[in-house]
């Protein structure tokens, strides 16, 4: 399993919380990559529903990790 921004961000948008079908589902509906489906099938499957990016993607970038002040702007 591999994420990239681009892969996850076309889970931004989905039904959190969802389970891992349902994530799929959504990814299908959505049009999202090939990539983005194979790595939501690789996980694990428990019954219970995910409740945001960064339980798929432990790494996902946060605004805090990005060096920019938003007080300049």
């Amino acid at each position: 399993m591999y994420w990239t921004l681009e892969l996850v961000s076309y889970l931004e948008d989905a039904p959190w919380p969802a389970t891992k079908d349902e994530l799929i589902d959504f990814s299908i509906r959505s049009g999202a990559p090939n990539e983005v489906i194979e790595n939501l099938s690789e996980l694990e499957d428990d019954g219970q529903p995910y409740e945001n990016i960064e339980e798929i993607w432990p790494d996902y970038p946060t605004k805090e990790d990005f060096f920019f002040n938003e007080d300049e702007y």
